[in-house]
């Protein structure tokens, strides 16, 4: 049975992770099946070091190729394959101006949402700083989402399933004060969201894999 799925790719992955759930999101709106590993992160698989670069999730394995191990490349490489959404190709904008705004996420927003919710890691941190630092970020979201479902017009996009993965980990550090915030349509996006089958089809729980372990399937 394992010998039918053998020149599948492999996609190393952590449930929680928000760059993990970007690859998914991407591999899933691309109908890309994959063999989804489940990875512990204090205790990661030989096979998965192997693989990966980095040592981190998600890394997508393709049988004769370099591994990919980097969230946005996963998730360009996907719709590259296939884009029945056009992720690609915002309504309102260019892919230039979502990787421009995907990088301001990862950059800057990102620093200050690690240095606001593991704030005992950051012994010069001041997590009410980093927060509002990272409100100013999520005040451009909101200013976006404006007469408008998604960042960059009346569809998805790219530059949601790449951010709403991250304002879900903001968001869920304090969601009482998160909802007190002015941003009703950035709170509106995030919850329809949470509150989507695309959403809930990535969230599935797996045991950690191990060599040997049958093959687990994730599809579309």
């Amino acid at each position: 049975m394992r010998a039918d799925f053998a020149q599948l790719p492999v996609l190393y992955s952590f449930r929680r992770c928000p760059y993990a759930m970007r690859a998914r999101l991407a591999l899933r709106s691309a109908g890309i099946t994959v063999e989804l590993r489940e990875v512990v992160l204090k205790d990661k698989a030989p096979e998965f070091l192997a693989a990966s670069p980095s040592a981190t999730v998600p890394c997508l394995v393709l049988p004769g190729a370099p591994a990919i191990d980097e969230s946005l490349d996963i998730m360009v490489w996907s719709l590259r394959q296939s884009d029945p959404e056009d992720l690609l190709d915002p309504p309102i904008g260019t892919l230039d101006d979502m990787l421009d705004l995907i990088a301001e996420l990862d950059g800057p927003f990102k620093r200050s949402l690690d240095r606001y919710k593991y704030e005992t890691r950051f012994s010069d941190a001041d997590p009410v700083e980093e927060r509002n630092k990272a409100g100013r970020f999520l005040e451009k979201l909101d200013a976006l989402l404006k007469g408008r479902p998604w960042l960059f017009g009346d569809r998805p996009s790219l530059a949601d399933l790449a951010s709403l993965p991250f304002v879900r980990q903001f968001a869920n550090v304090d969601r009482e004060w998160f909802d007190g915030q002015d941003w009703p349509d950035l709170i509106g996006w995030l919850d329809r969201f949470l509150e989507s089958r695309r959403f809930s089809a990535i969230m599935t729980r797996y045991p950690k894999w191990k060599a040997g372990d049958p093959t687990t399937l994730f599809a579309a």
